[in-house]
């Protein structure tokens, strides 16, 4: 096991489903530096697999998802490029 990344910055985006999960995300990632981390919480299942696929679609990097409790998972997102111009 590595040990754990320095997280920038975290949302927490409970209460929300797709596709504003992903659209919060993605908004906070854009305001990142590439190498960044991003912490990601929320509650909405589907989103748990959506968010990690839509993120790496984008060409970021998922460092990992992890259920924290019954209803809340954490994912973290490494920025590795810049939005397209």
């Amino acid at each position: 096991m590595g040990e754990e990344p320095k997280v920038d910055k975290t949302i927490d985006i409970k209460g929300q489903a797709c596709p504003y999960t992903f659209v919060r995300s993605k908004l906070a990632i854009e305001k990142m530096n590439v190498g960044e981390v991003l912490e990601i919480f929320l509650d909405h299942r589907p989103a748990v697999d959506n968010v990690p696929k839509s993120m790496e679609a984008e060409g970021q990097k998922v460092l990992s998802v992890e259920k924290i409790n019954e209803t809340d998972w954490r994912i973290l997102v490494k920025k590795e490029k810049e939005k397209k111009k």
